[in-house]
């Protein structure tokens, strides 16, 4: 038996049809989280994952989610010793909608068609392909070695695509369920799709409206404009004060005093690119003095995602009487989200925009920033692995610029955290025609049998002694 076997029996997987009947079954059944007609599904496609876990030595319950807008979840647990430390995976069984009969070339979303080097189906890449690499390759390692040389708990969740409804409140009922050592899931694309990449923890997010709404009704432009008050104008300038014409966040209060030192020497070692089918870099815009991989990455980011006044489709002789727009915060856990609503205010009355109401928004997920040091002992530990795998040195994000509910895990649970990611940006995720990447899949189970022959191994990473100790 050896660690070498082991990724040979996983990366088997890819070529020898059994990850594709696996993924079949799995993206078949529609487990649209944004439909409450597919409650039903999601029930059934725990059941299909219990299956799996069920033959690997693992022992399952379906939890009824708290919320009641969210959908259940699944824990699962194998358990080979009391002195063993033990690993937490993580994934997600629902989707997004099926958008059937806006796929190319007459795919139907829940069938796996495979073309060329593309796997299509919803789910593929976000998130039942992922974690299925996730499982086969947790087989390879006991197929080749008889035992995994750890403990196991698996939570399945299928309410990500609407925020992770519920999530959390679980993570706290259950705490001693999920108690582990280390978390190392698999979600999101890779930064570059030719070398695979480590995420430390994610962005959050802040959402909220500004709205000038200044009078009950329209007014003509011709008899009334140069007399009565544009708030179209009044917005578009308040934003103005916000953020610059090149994206420089004004309001410095919501801003990180600094980049930490291990996270700028990480970061300093990416080069971003554009990837093929994205959209062109823009090197000026952002927050001046800092790189691309560092505005990204380590710093916090407004964006306006949507602006209204009047009809846009439609456009009328007319004065609107209310503007609004919907912005956006993406942070790292160096500033704290709590400050950004009065920050903005304040300044927003400062500079004379008294008018412009500021409307918080209900998050449609509460995930909240977390992040891995760069040189945390279990970031060490899984680059050298993946690095022993691929022969070349992954790319280690302390946190990717996106979000997910890692905050239930680093912070609820209280675990340092690894995202190893097995898609790419183009993907087509949340759209028409999304795919998962033979050579990724390949690849991908190597990574992950070899991270988890390496777990199980003397001289594996430092445990969580905060879980230990609890």
């Amino acid at each position: 038996m050896s660690r070498d076997e082991a990724i040979s029996i996983a990366t088997e997987f890819a070529s020898n049809g059994r990850f594709l009947a696996d993924l079949t079954r799995r993206v078949a059944i529609a487990t649209e989280s944004q439909n409450p007609e597919r409650r039903p599904e999601c029930y059934r496609y725990l059941r299909e994952i219990e299956a799996g876990f069920a033959e690997l030595g693992f022992a399952s319950e379906i939890i009824e989610n708290p919320d009641p807008t969210g959908g259940p979840l699944l824990i699962a647990r194998r358990q080979e010793g009391d002195d063993l430390p033990t690993l937490l995976i993580y994934g997600h069984g629902d989707v997004v909608a099926g958008m059937e009969g806006r796929w190319a070339n007459e795919r139907d979303p829940w069938h796996i068609s495979v073309e060329g080097e593309r796997i299509y189906g919803r789910g593929t890449a976000d998130n039942k392909g992922q974690h299925t690499i996730v499982m086969l390759a947790l087989e390879a390692v006991l197929q080749t070695r008889g035992h995994l040389g750890f403990n196991t708990v698996a939570l399945i969740e299928t309410s990500e695509e609407t925020g992770s409804a519920g999530l959390r409140e679980v993570c706290l009922a259950h705490r001693e369920k999920l108690s582990a050592d280390w978390l190392i899931a698999s979600d999101g694309p890779r930064l570059a799709m030719e070398r695979p990449t480590l995420d430390g923890g994610t962005r959050g997010t802040v959402d909220f409206d500004l709205v000038c709404d200044l009078r009950a009704g329209a007014h003509h432009s011709g008899n009334w404009g140069g007399l009565i008050a544009n708030p179209a104008a009044i917005l578009a300038n308040a934003i103005a004060s916000l953020i610059s014409q090149t994206g420089r966040i004004h309001v410095r209060g919501i801003l990180p005093a600094e980049i930490p030192p291990s996270v700028r020497t990480a970061l300093s070692r990416i080069d971003l690119k554009a990837e093929k089918d994205g959209p062109a870099l823009d090197p000026w815009w952002g927050e001046p003095g800092l790189s691309q991989p560092e505005r990204v990455f380590g710093w916090n980011a407004l964006e306006v995602l949507a602006m209204t006044a009047g009809t846009p489709e439609q456009p009328i002789n007319a004065i609107p009487p209310r503007a609004s727009a919907r912005l956006q915060i993406r942070y790292t856990v160096d500033t704290d989200p709590a400050t950004f609503i009065p920050v903005i205010r304040a300044h927003l009355d400062a500079h004379g925009f008294e008018n412009v109401t500021i409307v918080p928004m209900a998050q449609e997920s509460d995930w909240g920033a977390t992040r891995l040091d760069p040189e945390h002992p279990l970031m060490r530990w899984a680059a050298a692995s993946v690095e022993k795998t691929t022969g070349q040195a992954p790319t280690i994000l302390p946190n990717a610029g996106g979000s997910l509910p890692n905050d239930c895990f680093a912070d609820v649970l209280g675990m340092p955290t690894i995202w190893v990611p097995h898609s790419y940006s183009g993907c087509s995720q949340h759209a028409p025609d999304e795919h998962l990447l033979q050579p990724l899949v390949r690849e991908g189970l190597a990574i992950m049998a070899g991270l988890f022959w390496d777990l199980g191994t003397p001289g594996g990473p430092e445990r969580n002694f905060t879980k230990t100790k609890r």
